[in-house]
């Protein structure tokens, strides 16, 4: 069963000077219940704007966003936003920050504490609910952030970059989190991102953008078995399939570049 189904999606921008840009071709694809999909491409193909039109941050100038069968008008609580800045309130501690959805859907105080203590537990934060966020590294504030999504149970989990503004060992840290909590609690999840080792490793399904305007050109499917660690990445199966996504992504750069 298809927990998402974008259909015809496509996406337009008026330029100041009157003409428009093509960001979004029509785009036809599904996201199956418990899947882990990552969106790789080159920069600028429209990977964030398909994000933020299933979050119901921006609207499609066609096609539509179906949810459980029912049409995505706006933001809503059935989708968790995680995205690459530190989207955090600076003047609330941690554990206000992840209570912060909670509260405002009326759930009763002993309540918000025991879902914000697990997911703050399952995150590694457990000890520092009373900092706030410039008390934290990027790390820790991206924890933070995963850790709010997840409290509001949403039906199905949307990252964009969310470790590129992160140093290589706490990007590799935080896949390996991430997947673990997926591993556990199977949220669907569609994961934007440009770089191809993380998209590999992460996904069950790699869907590869065009260069732009975009449109899915690809899928492909990642077949290595769970609970997984970063040594896969040392192996021929994962060599083979990087290559071939690298190969996938050169041609649609330098076709970029020739335009």
């Amino acid at each position: 069963m298809s927990a998402l189904s974008i259909q015809q999606v496509s996406r337009t921008f008026s330029n100041p000077r009157g003409g428009v840009t093509q960001a979004l071709l029509p785009v036809d694809f599904d996201v199956r219940d418990n899947d882990f999909v990552t969106i790789l491409g080159p920069s600028g193909c429209g990977k964030s704007t398909l994000l933020r039109i299933v979050a119901g941050l921006d609207t499609p100038s066609g096609g539509r966003v179906l949810l459980d069968g029912q049409p995505v008008a706006g933001p809503g609580a059935d989708r968790g936003m995680v995205f690459q800045s530190y989207t955090l309130f600076p003047w609330l501690t941690i554990e206000q920050n992840v209570r912060f959805g909670l509260r405002e859907r009326g759930m009763s105080a002993a309540d918000q504490k025991e879902r914000s203590d697990y997911f703050m537990a399952r995150v590694g934060l457990r000890g520092f609910e009373h900092h706030y966020p410039k008390q934290l590294s990027g790390g820790m504030q991206q924890r933070t952030a995963i850790a709010r999504a997840l409290a509001n149970d949403p039906k199905i989990l949307l990252l964009d970059e969310p470790f590129g503004a992160l140093d290589n060992q706490t990007r590799v840290l935080m896949q390996e989190l991430l997947l673990g909590i997926w591993e556990s609690a199977r949220k669907t999840v569609l994961f934007v991102t440009h770089d191809i080792d993380e998209a590999i490793f992460m996904a069950n399904r790699v869907a590869v953008f065009s260069a732009r305007p975009g449109r899915i050109k690809s899928e492909i499917a990642v077949d290595f078995p769970h609970p997984r660690h970063y040594t896969i990445k040392t192996s021929p199966e994962f060599s083979a399939l990087k290559a071939r996504l690298t190969e996938e992504i050169r041609a649609e750069a330098m076709a970029a570049a020739e335009h």
